[in-house]
């Protein structure tokens, strides 16, 4: 069974920017599509974005086009969240996953992110 631990969080001021990782181990990193969720207090859990085994291509919800951006380092097992942050948009508990078809079969715990001045 994979393990996916995610680190990066913290607090972050309105207008700045958050970079989160998520390392791997115990999983075949390369074969695994990966993405990353949001939970906002009050809110269902969303998925922010998504990088394929290779990284050649993302995708991204409407709410973060043009402010996300995913990449992934297959030979450190990591893949990365880069957004600028809106104001309190982007409060709330981020957790990667991991998937080898329709389903996210490996998740991390998860690691909070505060935007506040």
């Amino acid at each position: 069974q994979g393990q996916l631990v995610e680190s990066g969080g913290g607090l972050v001021q309105p207008g700045g920017s958050l970079r989160l990782s998520c390392a791997a181990s115990g999983l075949t990193f390369e074969r695994h599509a990966m993405g990353w969720f949001r939970q906002a207090p009050g809110k269902e859990r969303m998925l922010v974005g998504s990088v394929d085994c290779t990284g050649g291509s993302t995708n991204y919800a409407d709410a973060v086009k043009g402010r996300a951006t995913i990449s992934r380092n297959n030979v450190k097992k990591t893949v990365y969240l880069q957004m600028n942050s809106r104001e309190t948009e982007n409060a709330g508990d981020y957790s990667c996953a991991a998937t080898t078809g329709r389903v996210w079969s490996n998740w991390g715990q998860g690691t909070q992110v505060t935007v506040s001045s």
